[in-house]
């Protein structure tokens, strides 16, 4: 699968990359906030995105109804370390695929992108 990580912590985005590779999985492209992944999502068309929720700047939340707006198809899984119900509903609501707790294991998301 073709996946663009978003993340504004380079050794997250190494770690996740790294997972990926051993899954078989081609990252098509990195960025590290929320803006620079509007900017890049309509020239790499990933099939799926992994965008963390807290960045500087625009937040996860609010680059997942941007990216959503561009294409309603997007399938975005958010990663977060965030554990609240009420984020949670509103994520979901505004057309994340699924949500991945941080800490997780290799395992976790396998899991995860099996459902893509």
């Amino acid at each position: 699968m073709k996946i663009m990580l978003v993340d504004d912590n380079l050794l997250t985005r190494s770690m996740i990359k790294d997972l990926l590779g051993e899954m078989d999985h081609q990252v098509v492209g990195e960025a590290e906030s929320g803006d620079e992944a509007i900017k890049l999502y309509p020239e790499l068309k990933p099939e799926l995105i992994l965008l963390d929720m807290i960045m500087p700047g625009k937040t996860g939340l609010e680059t997942l109804k941007e990216l959503k707006a561009l294409d309603p198809a997007a399938k975005i899984v958010m990663v977060t370390a965030v554990q609240q119900e009420e984020l949670e509903r509103q994520l979901l609501e505004s057309g994340a695929a699924a949500i991945l707790h941080k800490p997780f294991m290799y395992k976790e998301l396998e899991e995860v992108l099996k459902t893509f």
